[in-house]
């Protein structure tokens, strides 16, 4: 199959299939075209071309959501990456006020994260290092409004200030447990905790 492409066809295709590997997705339209040098119809064009000869496949017309295929129609290996956004920081010592906005992305493997609408973010402080949960890891998490006891949750306080505790339901509160035993135990009222999300996986980020 790869005998059929053209030298431009060629290019593109093995520009595509190093950018998935080295970011985790595929490149805009306007930015291959600029790093390729040629013109974004000559892009849009050529990548018809691939779709033609099966080795890539858009989700829609216009999206960027691009997966390389292998000989068989299915999505090679390279395109086994997805992003996740990271949604802030919470603290795993003292509450910390939860911030909204974005903080980037995180590339994870889509064989081990399978759920919908992950969500990762940026954990601060020792108090979870018991469970193997240590400053400046990243916590990627599922979102869910309940949890059952004994799970890692990333919760809400009054409203306001986000933990990762392991979460206890009692008959009369709610105890977030910490992973260090120089952290107390945490006791509030059903009214006072909101879970935001389940801890599904942790991504140790390593300093440069």
């Amino acid at each position: 199959m790869g005998s059929e492409l053209t030298p431009g066809q060629r290019r593109l295709f093995d520009y595509l299939k190093n950018t998935i590997q080295r970011t985790g997705s595929a490149p805009s339209l306007r930015q291959t075209a600029q790093n390729l040098g040629v013109s974004h119809a000559a892009v849009s064009q050529r990548l018809k071309r691939l779709e033609q000869k099966g080795l890539v496949m858009r989700q829609g017309r216009y999206s960027r959501t691009l997966h390389l295929l292998n000989p068989n129609g299915e999505r090679a290996a390279v395109q086994r990456w997805r992003e996740v956004p990271v949604v802030g920081r919470v603290t795993a010592g003292l509450p910390l006020y939860a911030q909204q906005e974005w903080e980037g992305s995180l590339v994870l493997d889509g064989t081990l994260y399978r759920g919908r609408n992950l969500f990762a973010l940026r954990v601060r402080g020792d108090s979870m290092q018991g469970a193997g949960i240590l400053d400046g890891d990243m916590a990627v998490c599922v979102p869910c409004q309940y949890a059952e006891s004994g799970e890692i949750v990333v919760a809400l306080i009054h409203g306001e200030e986000a933990t990762v505790k392991r979460f206890f339901l009692h008959r009369d509160h709610v105890e977030l447990r910490p992973e260090n035993p120089d952290y107390p135990l945490m006791r509030y009222g059903f009214d006072d905790v909101l879970i935001q999300g389940r801890v599904i996986g942790i991504q140790r980020v390593m300093a440069r």
